[in-house]
């Protein structure tokens, strides 16, 4: 006979797993400034992206097992392609992206027998930068609407703190890498632009908005 767990227990054993497969993974924040929306992780890898495209106006992060959520990047590639093919481009949106991934964690934490140890962020660039969207997603399917700014990862919640003190509407590009680099950091180190990996959702003259930043261009950044 197997041994019984109640649901309660099995449910909070799942969510502790979780949390600590997450908690070992640097963080990574999502903000609006005044022309679009940046995406800034704490990612000394040159390869192993945590920020991604997903769609003409839409970007990706996540945080924690990159195998995990590398997968949910590919499965909303996919989403997103097959319903712009099928019927237009515009009928692409950040909530039906956010909406799908949180029944596949949900069904993953519920249903199997590991959960996935990731938490990821969908960004949507508003239409003349008016009405962004910026979605949470947790390891059980929980979906979090946030509004200015977000954070993911190990140390979300002090970063978190870190920004509501230094965030205000209106930021420039710069600023807004400046201050999430800022919330990034804690009081024992200081994060150079090689450490960072930096990508921002911004309108321009091409109907793709996603424009990943190198090094030069993040250092000049948290120089100015």
């Amino acid at each position: 006979m197997p041994m019984y767990v109640s649901p309660e227990q099995l449910m909070q054993d799942r969510a502790d797993y979780a949390r600590k497969g997450i908690a070992r993974g640097r963080s990574l924040v999502v903000l609006e400034y005044k022309d679009g929306v940046a995406f800034v992780a704490d990612n000394k890898s040159s390869t192993l992206r945590k920020v991604s495209e997903i769609y003409d106006r839409i970007g990706f992060g996540g945080v924690g097992r990159y195998n995990e959520f590398d997968q949910l990047r590919i499965a909303g590639v996919r989403h997103a392609e097959l319903k712009g093919f099928q019927y237009s481009r515009e009928d692409v949106d950040g909530r039906s992206l956010a909406n799908q991934y949180a029944q596949m964690l949900g069904q993953i934490f519920t249903h199997e027998m590991k959960p996935m140890e990731v938490e990821i962020v969908v960004a949507e660039l508003g239409v003349n930068n008016a009405n962004n969207e910026l979605y949470r997603i947790q390891y059980d399917g929980t979906v979090v609407d946030e509004h200015g700014f977000c954070s993911i990862g190990g140390d979300a919640e002090a970063v978190r703190n870190r920004l509501q003190d230094g965030y205000s509407e209106g930021l420039s590009r710069n600023q807004a890498i400046r201050l999430a680099t800022n919330a990034l950091a804690d009081d024992s180190r200081v994060i150079e632009a090689p450490a960072l990996e930096v990508a921002v959702l911004e309108a321009g003259v091409e109907r793709r908005c996603f424009i990943r930043l190198d090094d030069p261009e993040v250092q000049s950044a948290l120089e100015e």
